[in-house]
């Protein structure tokens, strides 16, 4: 279904739900994350506006959802579902599923954007090579992108549980890791290509965000997460926020959480654009 189309007020952004969690290594859920995000974003307990003063209420078209869906096969859906969507001149937001469906949805973004920089935000810097023997786990994406030179730049905000193998792999492919340890929360981030935004919601701490499958304490507030956002300078051209497993998330916290992540990260698509 294509996009609506016609005049200034045509849509921009994408929303496209990716419901796939078979790459996780700990706990399902995250497939089930899609309607629920698109649930607290219609939520009438706030508005569509963000924060910088971007009406986002006819900003989306929705593309639905691929899955729930199994086997490698998924991938190749992902991507061409993607460069679909950046084809038509639109700015993809994926709503995951659990981090393995960055790999494809960056490998249709390297089609259009040749110079692209990574700002990813996670407690792990998922660079494992394989994860359990498998290449492609929610623990191994970043490994991927790199290798196949489908990003020039790969920055890591929120990092606290790295190991010495993606310590290892961090310095191989010349990731910029900015730890939790190191307290660097007003480190300016310049850029100077555009900008794909990769959102593990166990960034934040899970005082912020419980529902996830791998709860690390010590994160991000979620306003230190929307300040670091907020200061991008260069385009922001696509993003994913994946990760919210809705199975952990009694209160309904997290789905509003990502609600939130969504509206700011769509705003500074539209800012950064014009």
């Amino acid at each position: 279904m294509p996009p609506p189309g016609g005049g200034s007020a045509a849509p921009r952004l994408a929303l496209i739900g990716l419901r796939y969690d078979e790459n996780s290594s700990f706990l399902r859920g995250a497939a089930d994350a899609p309607p629920l995000i698109r649930e607290a974003l219609a939520s009438e307990s706030s508005n569509r506006w963000s924060e910088s003063g971007s009406d986002l209420t006819d900003a989306f078209f929705d593309a639905g959802d691929l899955g729930p869906s199994s086997g490698r096969g998924m991938a190749a859906r992902v991507e061409e579902a993607v460069a679909d969507l950046l084809e038509r001149g639109l700015f993809p937001i994926a709503l995951g599923g659990d981090h393995s469906v960055t790999y494809p949805i960056l490998r249709a973004f390297a089609r259009t954007y040749p110079r692209l920089t990574i700002l990813h935000f996670d407690a792990h810097p998922d660079l494992y090579d394989d994860f359990g023997g498998n290449r492609y786990s929610h623990a191994s994406p970043f490994a991927r992108i790199m290798e196949e030179g489908l990003a020039q730049r790969l920055v890591q905000v929120g990092i606290r549980a790295c190991t010495g193998h993606q310590r290892e792999q961090a310095a191989r492919f010349g990731v910029e890791m900015i730890e939790m340890r190191a307290g660097r929360d007003d480190a300016e981030l310049r850029f100077d290509s555009p900008v794909y935004i990769s959102f593990d919601l166990d960034a934040l701490d899970p005082a912020h965000a419980p529902g996830v499958s791998h709860r690390e304490p010590g994160g991000l507030s979620t306003r230190q997460a929307l300040d670091r956002i907020q200061r991008i300078q260069a385009p922001v051209v696509g993003a994913d926020i994946v990760e919210f497993n809705p199975q952990r998330d009694p209160t309904g916290m997290t789905a509003s959480v990502c609600a939130k992540l969504l509206k700011e990260i769509a705003g500074q698509m539209l800012e950064t654009a014009r």
